[in-house]
């Protein structure tokens, strides 16, 4: 009776053994995505092994409707990721083409089959030179004028169009270079204009991911200050702009698989001069001027220094800095705010996250690091 018992203990043992081993080695890994931008580092810099994938900005199509030739500087950084992939066998290495400011001629090269096999011929002909992993398409914005952009309202159904021939030529040159299955994503808007001007539901079947740009909710070109990427909805002030979580929220509703939406968080933040002083700046007109740099100036020189006090809205989830004798206004987020951000991802099994940009963060990698403690792969 002893020895079946005995025996009987033992096998509930192993049972545990097993399936904590299994939960272990089946726990979900989620993605860090990096941009990395033209200058601001080296390869000494680039901690790899806390990116699951780097996308180098930017490429940009040039008028004829193909990519520029990449420049000394861009061969030199895209050489340096591969030898620091190389190091780092798991890590991804993307280009992104367009950002804003550099998609002007998306319209153009959407347009037609033609114009868009030229477009992916010349985006395949950088991939293989450099042997990269897959490609970013960063189109600020289908049908919106952006940054002096031709438009025209076929962008929307073009931009499917573009994604779908383009994960067609990937597939066919991963064939035949033997390479496993080049990557394709979209670095995307969040705003209602956006979802508007953009065939979400089209678009993502041909995507790997879709890095959503939740930031910069408020930015630069507003006249009233506001949280840039807030995870939920300020219980201050007016809200006419989508918090982090409804942005997510409505491109799950528009039939994106949570698992291909990765969150973006800003390594920057935006500010704005002569702002009232009511509500400590939050959701004030601005008189004034807008100003924007990295996480580590900010940290050196603004928070809870030169005059300017650290707030933290307990609805949004995100601080912000407010100067009553400058009265100047700064939103950003920090490593506090990353964590309620990661917090929502894991709860809601979203692809990971990402961020821009790394040389912004680059001084101590304060957030890269509390970014690669909370995911926890």
């Amino acid at each position: 009776m002893k020895l079946k018992k005995y025996c009987l203990l033992i096998t509930v043992m192993l049972m545990l053994l097993y399936t904590s081993s299994h939960a272990q080695t089946t726990k979900k890994k989620y993605m860090i995505v990096g941009y990395v931008g033209v200058k601001g580092w080296t390869g000494k810099d680039i901690k790899a092994g806390q990116m699951t994938h780097v996308i180098y900005a930017f490429a940009h199509l040039i008028e004829t409707g193909v990519l520029a030739p990449a420049s000394v500087k861009d061969s030199t950084n895209l050489i340096t990721l591969d030898s620091v992939r190389t190091a780092n066998p798991g890590m991804k290495v993307l280009i992104s083409v367009g950002g804003w400011g550099g998609c002007r001629f998306f319209s153009d090269a959407s347009l037609t089959d033609s114009s868009r096999a030229r477009f992916i011929n010349s985006a395949l002909a950088l991939i293989t030179k450099f042997k990269l992993d897959g490609i970013d398409i960063d189109w600020e914005y289908p049908g919106q004028i952006g940054a002096n952009n031709i438009f025209r309202p076929v962008d929307k159904e073009n931009f499917t169009l573009l994604m779908r021939d383009f994960r067609a030529a990937l597939n066919k040159q991963a064939a035949t270079d033997h390479h496993g299955k080049y990557l394709l994503t979209a670095a995307t808007g969040v705003d209602t204009a956006y979802m508007s001007h953009t065939d979400v539901a089209g678009m993502q079947r041909y995507v790997d991911f879709i890095n959503l740009m939740t930031y910069d909710i408020y930015n630069g070109n507003d006249h009233v200050t506001g949280h840039q990427s807030p995870l939920y909805q300020s219980a201050i002030g007016k809200q006419e702009r989508v918090s982090t979580a409804e942005a997510i929220e409505n491109y799950i509703a528009q039939g994106v698989p949570a698992d291909k939406i990765v969150m973006g968080l800003p390594f920057y933040c935006r500010g704005w001069t002569e702002v009232n002083d009511v509500d400590k700046g939050l959701y004030q007109p601005s008189a004034g001027h807008h100003i924007s740099f990295s996480y580590d100036s900010l940290a050196n020189g603004y928070i809870n220094k030169n005059g300017y006090k650290y707030y933290w809205d307990k609805n949004a989830k995100v601080p912000y800095l407010w100067n009553p004798e400058l009265h100047t206004f700064i939103t950003y987020n920090d490593e506090r705010a990353f964590k309620y951000k990661v917090q929502y991802m894991k709860k809601h099994q979203l692809g990971g996250v990402m961020f821009w940009e790394y040389s912004l963060d680059i001084k101590n990698q304060v957030l890269l690091n509390k970014v690669d403690e909370l995911v926890g792969n």
